[in-house]
């Protein structure tokens, strides 16, 4: 409960902080340049990314011995968006989910890991693709890229050389712990028939971000090349991973203040950007607004049917 209150003070704070900063013009905006074009673009890119989204969680889930057809996987990561994009924190959505289809597979425990390792898996894969592109182009941190990968390689192999060192058994609940996430990583993302889908997946998803966040650039009057602007709008894709948020707005708006700053073009103009990509993400995300009305329109009816069979 405190670290959820936390998580929206702090989307609170930040949000605060950019008001007095750059003010509420650039917010507003970003709003009024939104065009249809954009609007179709951001839905047509969100149905790949959704269907990327729920092939990558049903090969983690089959990996964890959870069964997940593609299509339940499809309407679930739907209206998990949905959620997210909607609501404080931008991952109730996906603690929806994951809840969700454990009870459905009887096993909840293995639902809420299918998924908090499916997320991983995108997460490495976005961050390998980080490293590769902000090396490649100009950007406000690539003086920085060393020291960041050789942390994270250190960070690798610890995490190699613990995983090895784990007992066989033992009683303490840590060990179990790390025990059981050794064998999902093996079962659910390296098995032979799990990893090159997942990273195919993670790989198709960040490029459909990626593109939305470009097309959120253009939409808000960013003429930079895009050598220029991809460095920049993955900034702000990495700072989507916080959680600390309101309905999504926070940290990748104060990054893409920042990020567009550092590179000489205007705060203004990154708060812009970032509130155009929150905009059309919102939009793509309208049909989890539908399978999540369906939901609830479906459960009285089931009601209802089982009163009059009973009567």
């Amino acid at each position: 409960m405190v670290w959820a209150w936390a998580r929206v003070v702090g989307g609170v704070g930040l949000l605060a902080v950019l008001l007095w900063q750059v003010g509420g013009g650039p917010f507003l905006a970003g709003v009024r340049l939104i065009d249809p074009p954009a609007l179709a673009a951001a839905l047509v890119i969100g149905v790949l990314t959704t269907v990327c989204a729920a092939w990558r969680w049903s090969l983690v889930a089959g990996g964890l011995g959870v069964r997940l057809p593609l299509a339940t996987a499809v309407a679930h990561c739907y209206r998990a968006v949905f959620l997210n994009a909607t609501l404080p924190g931008g991952v109730l959505g996906d603690v929806h989910r994951a809840v969700r289809h454990g009870r459905d597979a009887g096993d909840v425990s293995r639902g809420i890991r299918a998924v908090v390792w499916e997320r991983t898996a995108g997460q490495v894969v976005l961050v390998g693709v980080a490293l590769v592109v902000l090396a490649a182009f100009p950007s406000p941190v690539r003086s920085y890229l060393p020291v960041a990968a050789a942390l994270l390689v250190v960070a690798g192999l610890v995490a190699v050389l613990a995983a090895r060192a784990l007992p066989d058994g033992g009683r303490s609940r840590w060990v179990r712990a790390l025990r059981t996430a050794v064998d999902d990583v093996r079962a659910g993302l390296l098995a032979r028939r799990t990893w090159f889908g997942v990273v195919v997946a993670s790989a198709v998803m960040v490029a459909g971000h990626l593109a939305t966040f470009l097309v959120a650039a253009r939409t808000a009057g960013a003429d930079a090349p895009l050598s220029r602007l991809l460095p920049l709008t993955l900034l702000a894709l990495l700072a989507m991973g916080l959680p600390l948020n309101i309905a999504g707005f926070g940290p990748r708006e104060g990054v893409a203040a920042w990020a567009f700053g550092a590179a000489g073009l205007s705060a203004a103009q990154g708060v812009a950007t970032a509130t155009v990509y929150g905009a059309l993400v919102l939009v793509a995300s309208l049909p989890g607004a539908a399978v999540l009305l369906a939901r609830r329109t479906r459960i009285p009816r089931t009601r209802e049917v089982t009163s009059g069979d009973d009567c």
